[in-house]
This record gives C-alpha cells, sequence and structure tokens, in this order.
C-alpha cells in the first residue's frame, strides 16, 4: 500500500508551487469535487498561488460563464479549453497590476464524468493548466485525456488530485522535457488507476515539437496502450472514434503501405459490409501498428519512423492506431471498451498460423481454448487474406495446412461462421513485398512507386520519408 507514500510526494510538489511567490493562479474543477485545490490547501500556504477555485456543477452557471460549445458537451477538450481561457484571463485582468511584475499567472481546469449514482457511465476526464513561463509571456497549454480505471468515485477523486498537482508542476519545472512531464504525470499513483489516452501540446513553449511523437510516448511511458490518428494527422481519443462503430482493423508494418495492404484492406470492407448491421457510414477502417513482434517483444521501433509511416496513411485517409498489444484478443478486448458492435479483423495465412501457434501461450493458464474464448465471445470475426506458397498455387483459409492437433479447433471456428476468407483482386499483388520497396527506394525514383497506392509514393518523395534519396 502506498497511500501515504503518495500524499507526502504530492503534498511536496503542491507546497513547492505555494512557496513559490512568483507562481499565481485559479483552479476550475467540474464534476469530481476541488480535489486538486484541495491539494493546494492541505500542504499550507496556497494563499500565495491560489487567486480563486470556482466549480460550476451547474449547466446553466456553466454555460453562463464558459460559454456553449459547438459540440455542445460538458466533458470535451472543448470545454476545458474555453474554462482555461476565461479563468487566466480574469486572473490577469484582476490582480495582474497589483502582484509583482515577476509574477508568472496559470490557470488549471478540468471537466469530469465520474463514477455515477447507476455507475453505468464512462469515466473520464479533459485536464489541462494554461500558463505563463516567464512575465508577460505569451501562454502556453497543455492539455490531456485521462480515463478513470477505479470502480468508485471517491478513488477517482483522489486519482484526479494527484494527477493534476502532477500536471501543474510537471508545467512549470519540467517545461524543457516534455517527455519529462509525460513521465512524471503518473507520480504517486500505483499501476493501472488511469490510462492517459491523447496528450496536446501547445503554444511558444512547445511550438518545435511534435504532438504526435509526445502522443506516442504515452505508450512506451506506460501511460497508454493505444494512440489514435485520424486522416488528418490529429490525435483523436479513442472513445470518440469508436462509440457505436463497427470496427475493421488490419494490422501491419506499413513500412511503406503497398498495393497489397491496400487491397487486404478494400477487400475486408466489401465483406465486412455484407455483415448484419455492417456500413461504410457506420464503419471504421483502422491500419493498425504493433510496437511488438509476434513473440511480444519490442521492436524498439524509434517515434520517428512510425510517424512517418503514419503521415504517408494519414495521406491516403486511413485512420492510424499504434499499439503495444501482440495478442489479437487483446486487441478485440481494447475495442469491446467502447464498442459493441462488430469487430472485423483482417489479416493473412501467416498470421493464423501464429495465431494457431501454441508457443505464444505461455503464461495462459487456458493455453490457445482460452485465448479463442477471449477472442470470440460476441460480434469478432477473421477474415483471411489467401497467400500464393512455396509452389505457387493460391491458398486460402480453407487449405491452410495446420498440425493435426490443431486442425479441427480451426474447422470449428470455419463452421461456427467466426473464420472467413476474403479474395484478392489481382494474383500480381503477391509479387510486392515492403521490404524490396523499401530498399529500391532509397536509390531514387523508379518502378518501386507503381506498388504503392496513388499518393504514397508523392508523400514519399516530397518529404524524403524511410531514407529516400533524389
Amino acid at each position: 500500500m502506498t497511500k501515504n507514500i503518495s500524499s507526502r510526494h504530492t503534498r511536496d510538489k503542491a507546497l513547492r508551487i505555494n512557496l513559490d511567490t512568483n507562481k499565481y493562479g485559479s483552479i476550475a474543477e467540474i464534476g469530481a469535487g476541488q480535489e486538486v485545490a484541495r491539494q493546494f490547501f492541505k500542504a499550507g500556504a496556497a494563499a500565495g498561488t491560489i487567486a480563486k477555485t470556482i466549480s460550476a456543477y451547474d449547466m446553466k452557471f456553466s454555460d453562463a460563464i464558459y460559454g456553449v460549445q459547438e459540440d455542445r458537451r460538458y466533458v470535451s477538450n472543448s470545454r476545458v479549453k474555453a474554462m482555461l481561457d476565461k479563468e487566466l484571463n480574469l486572473v490577469i485582468d484582476r490582480v495582474s497590476t497589483i502582484r509583482s511584475s515577476t509574477s508568472c499567472y496559470f490557470s488549471y481546469a478540468a471537466t469530469v464524468a465520474a463514477k455515477s449514482f447507476k455507475g453505468d457511465n464512462e469515466c473520464h476526464a479533459w485536464c489541462g493548466i494554461r500558463l505563463q513561463m516567464y512575465p508577460g509571456a505569451p501562454p502556453s497549454e497543455i492539455i490531456a485525456h485521462v480515463r478513470m480505471l477505479d470502480d468508485d468515485a471517491d478513488r477517482q477523486q483522489s486519482v484526479l488530485g494527484i494527477f493534476g498537482v502532477n500536471l501543474i508542476y510537471a508545467a512549470y519545472y519540467y517545461s524543457d522535457n516534455p517527455k519529462t512531464i509525460i513521465d512524471s504525470l503518473s507520480d504517486n499513483l500505483e499501476q493501472g488507476r488511469i490510462e492517459i489516452d491523447s496528450i496536446e501540446f501547445t503554444g511558444p513553449s512547445f511550438e518545435d515539437i511534435d504532438t504526435r511523437v509526445l502522443n506516442l510516448h504515452l505508450i512506451r511511458s506506460w501511460k497508454t496502450r493505444a494512440i489514435m490518428f485520424k486522416p488528418d494527422g490529429n490525435v483523436i481519443i479513442p472513445a470518440e472514434m469508436l462509440y457505436k462503430k463497427n470496427v475493421l482493423t488490419i494490422r501491419g508494418t506499413f513500412r511503406p503501405i503497398t498495393l497489397l495492404n491496400e487491397d487486404m484492406i478494400n477487400q475486408g470492407m466489401k465483406f465486412f459490409t455484407q455483415m448484419e448491421g455492417v456500413t461504410r457510414e457506420n464503419s471504421i477502417a483502422l491500419a493498425e501498428i504493433s510496437l511488438n513482434d509476434m513473440q511480444g517483444n519490442d521492436l524498439k521501433v524509434s517515434e520517428e519512423d512510425l510517424i512517418e509511416r503514419v503521415s504517408v496513411l494519414n495521406s491516403l485517409g486511413y485512420t492510424v492506431m499504434i499499439s503495444d498489444y501482440t495478442r489479437y484478443f487483446s486487441l478485440r478486448a481494447y475495442f469491446r471498451q467502447f464498442t459493441k458492435l462488430q469487430i472485423g479483423i483482417v489479416l493473412g495465412i501467416v498470421n493464423i498460423h501464429a495465431i494457431f501457434d501454441l508457443e505464444r501461450y505461455h503464461g495462459i493458464e487456458g493455453g490457445i481454448l482460452e485465448a479463442f474464448g477471449k477472442l470470440f465471445p460476441d460480434n469478432t470475426r477473421l477474415l483471411v487474406y489467401p497467400q500464393i506458397d512455396q509452389d505457387g498455387q493460391l491458398q486460402d483459409y480453407t487449405n491452410i495446412r495446420l498440425s493435426e492437433n490443431l486442425r479441427y479447433l480451426y474447422q470449428h471456428l470455419i463452421e461456427n461462421n467466426l473464420v472467413f476468407g476474403i479474395e484478392c483482386s489481382n494474383p500480381d499483388l503477391f509479387k510486392i513485398f515492403s521490404q524490396d520497396i523499401l530498399k529500391q527506394l532509397q536509390g531514387g525514383r523508379g518502378e518501386w512507386e507503381k506498388s504503392l497506392p496513388s499518393g504514397a509514393s508523392e508523400e514519399i518523395i516530397s518529404r524524403h520519408l524511410f531514407g529516400f534519396r533524389e
């Protein structure tokens, strides 16, 4: 139990800020008490730091103070930004002429949906800080989306109190290293109490950083298991992207994406939309990149390399998900947090062999049967793309060669409509290999461009991605 240690460390952070006479601002919290403000009051000397605390719980009051955002939601990125802007302007307008010229002003805001009385709601929060890094500076901003994983409201409130202190402290004292800011956000919190699945850095103090890279660091620092990028390149929280959506996903390296990858996605979606209740309008196709190999080992891929892959995929209109999931049943469980509709997983025959590799299930008490029980409990299907085997023959999902002790298990999945086959639109696509293209493009323009979807080669050439040289 680390509760006492956590309180002491959090109090030390709050006290250091309170004793710094140059830090001054307001704290606005809606939806889970005034836990961040309480941490500063408990630490002592808070009069030197806090100009005001506020909790505008009533919607009419909240709208009157912060306006009505376009999405009309109260627990949202736009609402927390409105809160931050309003509160910082108020502090500067009201006290900047009477306080020391060395003062740096800030506003902290959180809008929260904590565990309700009924207990069936999504528990999450948008938290942020808007601050001056030096006296008179134009403000910079950090906003994070947090999912609370505790199962009672009191513990969720305490988590947000500690998290808020961590964020305010890090914004001031670790501002020269955004990755350190991210690393410190879970200080004094036990593993598994929160998930941070989005973070945004804006303003002059962070203008030279790539927010996409920092969001990938959320995975590497164990703040979340996955990050999603919209086609416009911006990070989006999974709950917004996947809510009430049928999800079709394909895992690949996409280094770079080829016409074969594109055909797998297109053929997968063609089949997927034939399933009950699935249309293109209520579905989303995700290109997923795992940070791990098939054995669960970290591939140590640089964040810059991953961003190059994301950039090309985004340029083609794809939504991209980066995760540290190895097993498909874990990926399915992740999606199930946000949608109850159909899940389709597009994969190649090589992936089927990996799924039926018994060595992959060490540490799982029920072995492969438990894994399949977690993969196929509800509305989840595998869509298998064919390949050309070593003899040059077309091999599809019906003639995959598995060991004798597993082939009846595979047949069981087929007969119960859990595994389906999808087609290849052009056998010539089987001649395309990403590794070959990667080598060719490093020598300049050439025939490799014909093996990529329209627009992908242009993106690679114009931005000199993947080692491309003129």
